[in-house]
């Protein structure tokens, strides 16, 4: 039996799990840095933000890429972070308070629709594992895009392929299975939405970004063990309850114990380290 996808339900799911994994997402921070820092980086070096650049941050999650553009901009730049979630907008708001940072604003905003953002007054857009999400990517593309100054830089870290992130893949395959989902159909949000060869370049181009790059970059998850791998993905991974949901409740521990034993072929002397891919697609609005 056919499931159609429905993008208004998706949206108000994830929403909800993202207001659920809000904290958790905060509180997992030096692991998702130590993570995603590298692509980050690149993110925001092939974006151009450097002193003085006026930031777009785009399903700005809890922060942590935020605070790290807003250090680049210095106090003559500024950031706007924007996300769908009010709960995980807040710890952004918090961090950025803590860090003694006041170049960083925040905004309650579904990224497919930034009617609320000034228009053509950004240096760059920017969003690290957001856009894979968007029901309609093109549609969140062109938003950031009209945002941006002529000339402006969108950049985006998504994940490649499902075989790269065995980390990732693994739980998705195992909870697909066990709640009885079919494959994702082409086109529909999740997170390799955007990995396989051309897709996400595709995208940009039909967004009209032009001078399309795309960067591989290495970024496997180092944690002590598979079951602490598991903890993280389990307390802060909103797609994965999202799809949880289908499975009966007394058997999601069983879920999660397949899950952590499949994970244990990454275990090692030197403890966990889950084979992860990040790609960093950037294009010139």
């Amino acid at each position: 039996m056919s499931i159609t996808f429905d993008p208004v339900q998706f949206k108000s799911t994830t929403r909800a799990q993202w207001e659920n994994a809000a904290e958790a997402w905060h509180r997992w921070n030096p692991t998702i840095e130590s993570w995603l820092g590298a692509a980050t980086e690149v993110m925001l070096d092939d974006a151009g933000v450097t002193a003085g650049s006026r930031v777009l941050d785009v399903a700005a999650g809890a922060g942590g890429q935020t605070l790290v553009a807003a250090r680049r901009a210095g106090p003559t730049g500024e950031v706007l972070a924007t996300d769908i979630s009010p709960a995980i907008l807040e710890w952004a708001r918090h961090v950025a308070e803590e860090a003694g940072l006041s170049n960083i604003t925040t905004l309650v905003a579904d990224g497919e629709d930034l009617s609320a953002v000034e228009e053509g007054v950004y240096d760059a857009a920017v969003s690290r594992v957001g856009l894979i999400y968007f029901p309609d990517q093109l549609a969140a593309l062109a938003e950031m895009c009209r945002a941006l100054r002529p000339g402006g830089r969108v950049s985006a870290v998504v994940y490649s392929t499902a075989d790269r992130n065995a980390f990732f893949s693994i739980p998705v395959g195992i909870i697909r299975r066990r709640a009885e989902l079919p494959p994702p159909a082409p086109g529909q949000p999740g997170p390799f939405s955007l990995g396989s060869p051309g897709v996400a370049e595709d995208v940009f181009a039909r967004a009209g970004l032009t001078d399309v790059t795309v960067t591989t970059v290495p970024s496997p998850v180092r944690v002590r063990s598979a079951a602490e791998c598991v903890q993280f993905e389990r307390e802060s991974f909103g797609a994965l309850h999202q799809m949880l949901s289908g499975v009966d409740a007394a058997d999601r521990e069983d879920v999660w114990s397949e899950i952590t034993e499949q994970l244990t072929q990454f275990e090692g002397p030197d403890g966990f380290e889950g084979p992860c891919e990040m790609l960093v697609v950037s294009g010139t609005s």
